[in-house]
């Protein structure tokens, strides 16, 4: 597995809100090998602890590795710094092991921001993009298993909107399924299931599919497809 750059870039202004928001909280996703560990759910961005070779090491409230630890997935870390009871000294913690799945050979655990790849440690102090900009309040954090393609690349996570977020049971309802990279660019997915309660139709080749809302109620939308990563679900109300 590519390990991901951990030092700060010298320079770098650390942008942090003026007073912490004890409500502000972010979506969280976690999707193993084979199966969604965690959430989707909301996690609240605070100061957290994580064990790392007999210790206990503060992880910053705004990071992604303070969110995974809120899921209460069980994760192990290496350090390849020099963690401590700081979280400034936390840069350089690596997941090597979310669930049942450990890192090997090229695979393994990366995060998103948004459709983005994080570009730095998952509790760097600079932020997810070396920028200075830690988590806001309402941002999606994506914890994935990578699968490396001959390019070095993980594999595209999938994203799904619907035309509406109300429809009347019985009605048309169309949704489009896109796949982004690791620089967050996207393309139309042919061939996801995507699925609304018990309605389910596959993408065609512009990654829309179109399927007949349920019965009345509140459904999340997902979609899926093999050797890519499930999307986050999009709520809609039938009725």
């Amino acid at each position: 597995m590519r390990r991901i750059a951990l030092l700060l870039v010298a320079g770098t202004t650390i942008v942090a809100p003026a007073a912490a928001d004890a409500r502000a909280k972010v979506d969280v996703m976690v999707v193993g090998e084979s199966a969604v560990l965690a959430g989707p759910e909301r996690v609240a961005l605070k100061a957290r602890t994580a064990p790392v070779g007999g210790k206990r090491c503060s992880i910053g409230r705004a990071t992604p590795l303070s969110v995974l630890a809120g899921t209460g997935a069980p994760f192990s870390l290496k350090d390849y710094g020099a963690c401590s009871r700081r979280a400034r000294d936390a840069g350089s913690l690596y997941v090597r092991k979310i669930g049942p799945d450990r890192e090997r050979g090229t695979d393994g655990w990366v995060y998103k921001v948004g459709r983005r790849a994080g570009s730095a440690g998952a509790a760097d102090p600079a932020g997810s993009f070396g920028t200075g900009r830690l988590l806001r309040a309402g941002q999606r954090v994506l914890w994935f298993w990578c699968v490396k393609d001959p390019a070095d690349t993980c594999q595209r996570t999938l994203e799904v909107t619907p035309a509406s977020r109300r429809v009347e049971p019985g009605a048309t309802l169309s949704a489009t399924v896109r796949g982004y990279d690791e620089a967050g660019e996207g393309v139309p997915v042919a061939g996801a299931m995507v699925r609304l309660g018990d309605a389910v139709a596959s993408t065609d080749e512009d990654g829309v599919a179109t399927l007949s809302a349920p019965a009345a109620g509140r459904y999340r939308l997902r979609a899926e497809k093999p050797g890519l990563v499930v999307s986050f679900p999009a709520r809609v109300t039938v009725g």
